[in-house]
């Protein structure tokens, strides 16, 4: 059964996405759910384990940049407002 979920990124990521996607035939939906389903297998220790870097490259603009502090809410939500400006 799928259920909904709302996520925000960057729109140039978003944009980028959506292409790869597109030329592989696949929703931005399930491409995400194949991510996530990766990420949850339990396979991988650390986030440089996981066998998506090359995706994250694609769609990224620079080099991925793990954030593995613990952070507390309103330090993510300034984190992610200031990023907004």
């Amino acid at each position: 059964m799928d259920a909904k979920i709302t996520l925000s990124f960057d729109k140039a990521v978003i944009l980028k996405a959506k292409e790869f996607a597109g030329q592989n035939n696949i929703s931005l939906s399930r491409l995400m759910e194949l991510l996530l389903r990766k990420v949850t297998s339990k396979k991988y220790k650390t986030l440089e384990d996981l066998p998506i870097s090359d995706w994250v490259h694609i769609v990224s603009e620079g080099p991925a940049e793990y954030i593995t502090r613990k952070r507390s809410r309103k330090e993510m939500k300034e984190e992610f407002f200031k990023s907004r400006k």
